[in-house]
């Protein structure tokens, strides 16, 4: 399945204290605009955050908009559906203002005795409604009234959370099957249960009636939990906005995900200056450009989230932005439907793999320097996991490609995995990963990554390192030896992060060694203002080799998440460099400039270059505003086969290049913004 690359998730969260409800709306303006703007795909409403249907509900007629002036979605359909336009039906599920009112006790309740979601006087719309109470009923009435009277194209099933439920009906249903409420785990895993149950349920009733519908359920973000859920799933979007809690960071980490998944993407960024329900605002253009090309360059399909206007009237000018957008979109589409990315890495994601007990081994807890959340979704965990957002820095201002994987993702694909700071190996991840290897893989690991789950040593004698225990220093100092510094002086380079103390096994090298400080900081003894400098005793190995493992005594990636010490990355590309020394792609060019390779299923390679650079202007988010060209950026790709033709596309301008064996060398003369080149390749 292809998804619509250039579609719109129009909101319509309308309170009851407006009037004149779809007052200004005219059905044939309305699918035109969509259409003049590129748009081949719109979810429109059925019902809101507020609790407010805009159909003609013959079974809920009290819950249709008191404003309502005309039977809004019907309208949409028929218009878009007459221009080729899809309409996909959104309707909320767990946030629901009427409802919560009508229904208390159908609230989700915390282990306080709380209702989670927005306090009883305060604004907004976010108190959960559980999915294991009578609530679940009139959803499914809902819905088959949906499919029954309208022409659906698909669902948009808003607030699907996994649940931590203790209201009355959650508890009496655990006791019942044996479980103790009061456990949070088990509690936890009840609720992720009646989740995925609410799902698996409600995606059969959809196919039962339309077995074409597309369905996705929205939690705010694709994660580990999705692997188990994804068979409710068409395909997932990918809600991702700058603002509102998500951040840049969040999509390429996501995407490189979901992507492995085996289902289509779809990627949700928004044309607010902010978040949802930033009513008048204007995304700078440049901004939206990234936000989209970037979901073509990491394989997705484009959505742009908008907010309708009460009186049911879009703007104008928000829709001369998006067409802009949106009609350079439709020129890439041709290098974009199908593709395939391409990964020389796979790092292993840490929410899909256990952590080293805490404390087990040293008596600090594990997670205390490589757990920390970025972000915080709707949910009961982080979306973007701390060692995350440090290896897709690192791996994307060095243009290497990758993806995020778990364990029931093929190993076996990538030349290189990385297990970044806290994924223990359990016996049958042992066995797996010492297969991988034997078959000519390669490893990098950090810090607790690779140990037992109870923290005592190592799980493989491959890795080449004796566990010892916590680090006795932090800050300590790395020192890189000369095959190892890559371009960096062969000194002291402090490490913010307390690491491991190992001893190096038999046939392993040390690339790096640690010195040790004077002492460590505190009331007794301290230095200057912030740690102590070194003494230039070197006492313990900082990365060490065996064979095609290498192992970083450090917690290089989250370090790297939270400050980006340049010599972090640096060490990383050299240990990269000696286990991977023929990557996909190799370009010249600032830290600043993404790459990324796919495939097409009739043999042609494209490359995506990317440049844009966000700023801090405000103090809640980044924003682009300009874009800065780069000229003569020099390329160099592993290609199937002699090339053809080289050409930048959609432009159709030919390349000089040259080839030897499987590379070839060119140089894109401009980059400005978002530059694709096609690589065609003969047998």
């Amino acid at each position: 399945m292809i998804m619509p690359f250039r579609q719109i998730h129009l909101d319509f969260h309308t309170s009851e204290a407006i009037a004149g409800i779809g007052s200004r709306f005219n059905p044939e303006k309305f699918a035109a605009q969509l259409a003049e703007a590129g748009v081949n795909s719109v979810t429109c409403f059925a019902r809101c955050h507020h609790g407010w249907m805009y159909y003609d509900s013959k079974l809920f007629p009290e819950r249709m908009h008191p404003h309502l002036v005309r039977p809004l979605l019907e309208e949409q359909i028929a218009a878009c559906h007459a221009r080729g336009i899809r309409v996909p039906v959104y309707t909320t599920i767990q946030w629901d203002h009427y409802t919560a009112e009508q229904h208390p006790e159908w609230l989700v309740m915390d282990e306080q005795g709380t209702v989670v979601g927005t306090k009883p006087y305060a604004p907004g719309f976010t108190r959960r409604l559980c999915l294991n109470t009578p609530y679940v009923d009139f959803i499914f009435e809902h819905v088959r009234e949906l499919l029954t009277s309208m022409p659906v194209d698909g669902f948009f099933f808003d607030i699907v959370l996994p649940q931590n439920c203790s209201c009355a009906t959650c508890r009496r249903h655990m006791r019942a099957i044996g479980i103790d409420p009061s456990d949070e785990t088990a509690r936890r895993r009840f609720g992720r249960e009646v989740t995925e149950r609410f799902q698996e349920h409600l995606t059969a009733l959809v196919t039962s009636i339309k077995p074409d519908c597309t369905i996705f359920y929205n939690s705010g973000h694709i994660s580990p939990w999705h692997r188990n859920a994804g068979g409710a799933f068409t395909h997932f979007e990918l809600e991702s906005l700058p603002g509102g809690g998500w951040g840049y960071l969040h999509f390429p980490i996501t995407a490189r995900y979901a992507r492995t998944l085996g289902k289509p993407c779809l990627g949700m960024t928004g044309k607010f200056h902010t978040s949802w329900g930033d009513f008048h605002s204007f995304k700078n253009q440049a901004a939206l450009e990234y936000e989209c090309f970037r979901m073509l360059a990491l394989g997705a399909a484009c959505s742009i989230g908008d907010q309708l206007h009460p009186s049911g009237e879009l703007s104008r000018p928000v829709y001369d932005l998006i067409g802009r957008v949106y009609r350079t979109v439709a020129a890439k589409e041709p290098w974009c439907a199908g593709a395939k990315p391409v990964a020389d890495i796979g790092v292993l994601h840490p929410q899909a793999f256990p952590a080293p007990a805490p404390g087990a081994g040293s008596g600090s807890p594990a997670a205390r320097n490589a757990v920390k959340d970025i972000t915080q979704g709707h949910g009961d965990g982080p979306r973007v996991h701390a060692t995350l957002g440090g290896v897709n820095r690192m791996l994307e201002e060095s243009r290497h490609q990758f993806d995020i994987i778990d364990a029931e993702a093929d190993w076996e694909r990538y030349a290189l995995l990385i297990l970044p700071d806290t994924i223990a190996l359990t016996p049958e991840l042992a066995g797996r990963l010492r297969d991988y290897l034997a078959k000519g893989g390669a490893v990098i690991a950090s810090y607790q990554a690779g140990l037992t789950p109870d923290g005592t040593d190592f799980a493989l004698r491959e890795f080449g390192v004796r566990y010892l225990g916590e680090a006795p220093y932090s800050p300590d100092f790395i020192v890189p030896r000369p095959e190892f510094a890559a371009g960096l002086p062969i000194t002291e380079h402090v490490m913010y992060r307390r690491g491991t103390k190992v001893a190096p096994g038999p046939g392993a090298k040390v690339l790096a060694d640690v010195a040790v400080p004077y002492f460590n900081r505190d009331y007794r003894h301290f230095c200057s203002h912030r740690h102590t400098p070194s003494t230039g005793a070197v006492c313990y190995p900082g990365v060490v080799q065996h064979d095609r493992v290498i192992y970083f005594a450090h917690p290089i990636f989250s370090q790297y998440a939270d400050i980006a010490p340049q010599w972090c990355r640096t060490l990383l590309l050299s240990a990269i460099e000696r286990l991977l020394p023929s990557p996909t792609i190799r370009v010249a060019g600032p830290s600043t400039l993404m790459a990324t390779v796919n495939d097409l299923d009739d043999g042609r390679r494209v490359v995506h270059l990317l440049h844009y650079i966000p700023e801090r202007r405000g103090k809640d988010f980044d924003i682009i505003e300009d874009v800065i060209p780069l000229y003569d950026v020099a390329v160099t790709l592993k290609v199937k086969g002699p090339v053809q033709s080289l050409r930048l596309v959609p432009e159709g301008t030919a390349l000089t290049f040259s080839q030897e064996g499987d590379l070839v060398s060119f140089v894109v003369p401009k980059v400005a913004g978002h530059t694709m080149v096609e690589a065609v390749c003969g047998s």
